[in-house]
């Protein structure tokens, strides 16, 4: 049996020798045996599902694929966020900060033209080939539904952030550098458009958790009437889904949690409490699904681009001292999890928008942590309360109240790893209610806007507001309390035009630095110069 096995061995080895000798370099080409591209993927269901997938991703990497204080550029600097770490300088001196050169001003504009919108188009463009075979026509324009809205929510993202930029409704197979911009009217206009195709062809109910489905699209469209001003669509758009017994606001303790203390705005926000499929939470319309160790399951496919709100709002609290200069805390499993300040939120939020009732719900222990104790059983001062002034603690770095919704409950990667790994929100039916109140004021309705603000006052158990308060003002003081860091606070500012008007009323970093003109976000400059054939223009001031 040996020798058999040697004697084969060698007529191998002559035989590959032989091959070399006769093919030299032919021998090492590769023939695949086909290229993946959207021709031979984008022929059935199986792959424009797998091609909705990439949207997904791409909608997710949005706020969680950069890293450090980059992912927070839609945060820091505004009404209620400045930066923490000493070593930022994050939107300071806006002057200095936002040019069209700056990181942030070209990563949002290529995220959409690069990847999101691209990849819808694909979709949109291929799924008119003939030869592909559906069960029915509703099969299909729901996958157009679901592309459309992603395309939507980009060029939405877009105009609020930058105003008007180009449309660019079709895939191209050579470079182009003639785009024009459009006015921020019209692309709106598109994205009205395209939202209204997703409402009607979206299903009621999503396949599975995270996939968009019609309340979505009708919550985005209030949004984007509002920016039309059309306020009797934003009207009718906002209450299909508030009307939908589909979504409901939580009103009582629900999910994994409730054997704890706490209350139901806490909940919300507690690990795996944000799907259908985990619990009966009915506010929830669209949150970003995050797995652990699963392919996929993070932004960029690595563990490090997991939910990383608590590593940037998370004050460094594990680095206080006590009074003796000893170390007071350390990381268990059951602490508040590794954050680095790289977002401290403002004395606005933290005070201001509580002053009138302290005893919102929203501002409760459960949701706000304003009293650290230590925790580190060598310290002679273990489970005292931290006096900051006693230990002159960092109040911007290491101790200021923590944000309770970005806590982590599991901590799969241990202790000190800084990032969570549960559902984000994206979309609550809280924020239907604020969206449908602003077009109501926006119609000199204030008594119906007052009534929709009240159902989460209500909620939240504090005082409700009279119709005569009511002003736009307002109206982002709640979006404050209710949506703190859900909400891409740059966003909502910009669309309204109040961001610059707010920096300087509350925000001490910043307010000094920042102009009009920062209302919108400049043109990148990379943008601008690649458009060699035409003028792409930049914003005033910039």
């Amino acid at each position: 049996m040996k020798n058999n096995i040697n004697n084969t061995v060698c007529i191998v080895l002559i035989g590959i020798a032989s091959v070399l000798s006769s093919c030299q370099k032919d021998f090492l080409k590769e023939e695949p045996i086909g290229i993946p591209n959207s021709g031979n993927l984008l022929v059935d269901k199986e792959g424009f599902e797998s091609a909705i997938t990439g949207l997904h991703i791409a909608a997710r990497e949005l706020f969680f694929y950069p890293d450090g204080s980059r992912m927070s550029s839609l945060w820091l600097g505004t009404d209620v966020a400045c930066t923490g770490d000493r070593g930022l300088a994050d939107f300071e001196n806006y002057t200095t900060w936002l040019t069209p050169t700056q990181w942030s001003a070209e990563f949002y504009w290529n995220w959409a033209y690069l990847d999101l919108i691209p990849r819808a188009n694909n979709i949109i463009e291929y799924i008119e080939n003939p030869d592909i075979e559906w069960n029915s026509e509703a099969e299909k324009n729901a996958i157009i539904a679901e592309a459309r809205f992603f395309r939507g929510y980009a060029y939405n993202f877009l105009a609020n952030l930058y105003g008007g930029v180009p449309i660019v409704d079709k895939i191209s197979d050579s470079p182009k550098t003639d785009f024009v911009r459009n006015t921020r009217t019209e692309v709106y206009e598109f994205v009205k458009e395209d939202l209204e195709y997703a409402s009607e062809w979206l299903p009621v109910e999503a396949p599975e958790d995270g996939r968009i489905e019609q309340g979505a699209a009708n919550h985005l469209l209030a949004e984007v009437y509002i920016s039309l001003e059309d306020y009797e669509a934003a009207v009718a758009s906002a209450t299909a889904v508030i009307d939908s017994p589909r979504y409901q606001l939580m009103t009582e303790r629900f999910g994994n949690y409730t054997d704890t203390p706490g209350d139901v705005y806490a909940d919300l926000f507690k690990d795996e409490n944000q799907n259908r499929s985990t619990t009966t939470n009915t506010e929830t319309i669209w949150a970003l699904q995050f797995e652990f160790q699963t392919p996929g399951g993070t932004a960029g496919g690595q563990k490090w681009y997991a939910n990383g709100w608590l590593r940037a709002w998370g004050p460094k609290w594990w680095d206080l001292r006590d009074p003796d200069g000893n170390t007071g805390m350390e990381l268990t499993t059951d602490s508040l999890g590794r954050g680095v300040a790289w977002v401290r939120p403002t004395p606005y939020f933290y005070d201001e928008v509580w002053k009138e009732d302290p005893n919102d719900m929203r501002n409760s222990k459960y949701n706000i942590k304003r009293k650290y104790y230590y925790n580190n059983p060598s310290s002679a001062y273990f489970g005292q309360e931290v006096n900051p002034v006693a230990i002159q603690a960092d109040t911007m770095v290491n101790y200021y109240p923590m944000i309770m919704k970005i806590e982590p409950q599991l901590f799969p990667e241990g202790e000190s790893f800084g990032r969570a790994f549960k559902d984000t929100y994206i979309m609550r039916v809280a924020e239907t209610y604020l969206l449908r109140a602003e077009a109501y004021w926006r119609m000199g309705n204030s008594e119906m806007a007052a009534a929709d603000i009240n159902k989460l006052r209500n909620r939240a158990h504090a005082e409700e507001v009279e119709a005569a308060e009511v002003d736009l003002d307002y109206i982002l003081d709640e979006r404050a309390r209710e949506l703190i860091i859900e909400e891409p606070r740059r966003l909502t500012l910009n669309r309204v035009g109040k961001l610059a008007e707010r920096v300087r009323k509350y925000n001490p970093e910043s307010g000094s630095s920042v102009q009009d003109y920062h209302n919108l976000f400049p043109i990148p400059l990379s943008a601008i110069d690649a458009n060699i054939d035409v003028e792409l223009g930049q914003n005033f001031g910039y």
